[in-house]
């Protein structure tokens, strides 16, 4: 198939929808299939442009994949009307230079969490003639909403109209979680055209073995020996309260116990005032570091800290962490209720604590030091489920088998092909 795919962020940028969609791309270029990404200008999320970049239209090869970069307004992840101002001019950009990606596609696939690069899967997929694959991983503008960044007004319920329109102009919807086809399928949109495909791990990349050397010296620059660390790492953004962990740090009277916080966001300048105020010994703010680096934190982690507000809208996500702690044989201490909590009890992988509990944190964190048998079954069962049921390449497949389905042109992915083999070998 020839794949369009439109998705605000893409590496060298290292949010969540950059890496899942690169993963997506660079398995479906492995099988065969020609992919085009438009995306950002690299800038997030800090609102800076990456060095080898300027904020104009350009055309790069990655791993295979065609990536074309639109101009964009670049600003900061902070800043509901800015932010949404640079939404639009990216869905403006998408539009006005999709006329360079000449090559008809065969589906175009738009991706949220906001729906203006939605509006221009829209777009351009009728520009194309082609069939539209909207892909829902956040509930935009419910999220709005959910983090107090606006209340539910006159313009949040002009976007929820948008919202629905989108559901129903989408020749298909992919969703994360179960709980997102619900919320979907309780706006009048047919469950038949809503497909969930959760989220999952490289689990290639989070098998390879680490330099022990540079393992080491991480360790030491940060002080990291000789402790046991609970590290969240990700966006320290308005929805996540990372915050928590500093909190914890107060609470806790073991000195051997650090609580790590690594990564960028709306919130960390306030979370490095915090920290520069109290200099908490057993706390550490460690910058955003390339997706290389975050495997060597994740294995000086002893247990991965997944946590987000306290609100009703996060009991229907599933943070993509979650699947790279399994893959690195970490157990999660989960401060998010909902379908999350559900999968971490199916999976055995970890402890739920109350979301916004500081100390529920803590107790689980000390309950993990202390129980040795209890750690290891966490961590040995939750390799085991991501390793069952979230390989990226295998959902990967699974979803270039729904774009061709979409497409008219459907396909079997690799190992269809071995089992159809074998039961034509049998008869």
């Amino acid at each position: 198939m020839k794949i369009l795919f439109i998705g605000n962020n893409f590496p060298p940028e290292t949010a969540p929808l950059a890496q899942r969609l690169y993963e997506h791309a660079r398995q479906w270029v492995d099988d065969g299939h020609a992919v085009v990404v438009m995306a950002d200008v690299p800038n997030f999320p800090e609102g800076v442009i990456y060095p080898g970049y300027r904020n104009r239209y350009s055309r790069e090869t990655m791993d295979g994949i065609d990536v074309v970069r639109v101009p964009l307004y670049v600003t900061k992840n902070a800043g509901t009307l800015k932010r949404i101002a640079s939404f639009i001019s990216f869905m403006i950009s998408v539009i006005g230079y999709s006329r360079k990606v000449r090559a008809r596609p065969d589906v175009v696939v738009a991706s949220s969490p906001q729906f203006f690069s939605a509006i221009a899967g829209l777009v351009v997929a009728r520009l194309k003639r082609a069939p539209y694959v909207l892909e829902i991983r956040d509930l935009w503008p419910e999220s709005i909403v959910a983090v107090d960044a606006m209340p539910r007004n006159a313009i949040i319920r002009f976007f929820e109209r948008i919202e629905r329109y989108l559901y129903v102009k989408a020749d298909h919807i992919v969703v994360v979680t179960n709980a997102f086809k619900r919320f979907i399928v309780d706006k009048g949109i047919d469950p038949g055209k809503i497909t969930v495909l959760k989220n999952g791990a490289d689990l290639e990349a989070y098998g390879r073995p680490l330099d022990g050397l540079e393992l080491e010296r991480i360790r030491d620059e940060f002080g990291l020996r000789g402790k046991f660390v609970a590290s969240y790492i990700g966006t320290i953004g308005m929805a996540h309260r990372a915050d928590i962990l500093l909190e914890a740090a107060q609470q806790c009277t073991d000195p051997d116990i650090v609580f790590l916080v690594m990564g960028t966001g709306a919130e960390r300048d306030a979370l490095a005032a915090r920290q520069t105020a109290l200099q908490l010994p057993n706390f550490r703010l460690i910058d955003k570091q390339s997706r290389e680096r975050v495997a060597y934190f994740l294995a000086l982690s002893d247990v991965c800290v997944v946590h987000l507000k306290a609100t009703p809208l996060f009991r229907t996500v599933i943070p993509s962490k979650l699947f790279e702690a399994m893959a690195m044989r970490k157990p999660i201490l989960l401060g998010v209720e909902g379908e999350s909590k559900e999968l971490v009890e199916e999976a055995d992988a970890g402890i739920a604590f109350t979301p916004e509990d500081v100390a529920g944190l803590v107790a689980g964190v000390e309950r993990l030091r202390n129980d040795t048998a209890l750690y290891l079954r966490l961590a040995t069962h939750g390799h085991a489920y991501v390793h069952r049921h979230h390989d990226r390449r295998e959902l990967a497949r699974r979803y270039a088998a729904l774009l061709g389905d979409v497409a008219g042109s459907p396909i079997q992915h690799e190992k269809c092909n071995v089992r159809n083999e074998k039961v034509q070998n049998a008869k």
